[in-house]
């Protein structure tokens, strides 16, 4: 976290923007999770930013580039971007909701690269949603 806080002063400042208490409490309240919906980090901030506070900073964030939403079907949850955190993708629950993130694989990182570039693209960013249902919610779905 100590090497992000500059960073992210960085990218504000390149862009125009000044690192406001705001901007670093809604930063510091995303670091500490892997992803949060939304209304946990209007949760997590609150009685020291408002609500509205926090989704301009987040609409910002995400036009920065410093947060970026891992899509859960029709819903989704916010993240550091892989500017401050590791590049890695998810598996969630369809029955509980929970989230796994995965570590890159860098065999599966060239074959992402491979199908862009055979489709005449220049990626410049990705991401890989997995579903399945956990070890606990299959144990439970065999126990009933």
């Amino acid at each position: 976290m100590s090497t992000q806080l500059p960073q992210l002063a960085k990218r504000l400042k390149t862009a125009g923007y000044s690192n406001t208490k705001t901007r670093a409490a809604v930063f510091h309240a995303l670091a500490q999770h892997e992803s949060l919906r939304m209304q946990d980090l209007v949760l997590a901030l609150r009685g020291s930013v408002d609500r509205a506070s926090v989704y301009r900073t987040v609409e910002l964030f995400e036009k920065l580039g410093i947060v970026q939403r891992v899509q859960i079907g029709w819903k989704y949850r916010l993240e550091l971007s892989d500017a401050f955190n590791p590049h890695h993708h998810h598996i969630h629950c369809t029955v509980c909701g929970s989230i796994v993130s995965l570590k890159e694989d860098e065999a599966l990182e060239r074959i992402i690269h491979g199908l862009a570039q055979n489709a005449g693209f220049a990626l410049t960013a990705h991401q890989l949603e997995l579903s399945g249902t956990c070890q606990q919610c299959q144990r439970n779905i065999h126990k009933k």
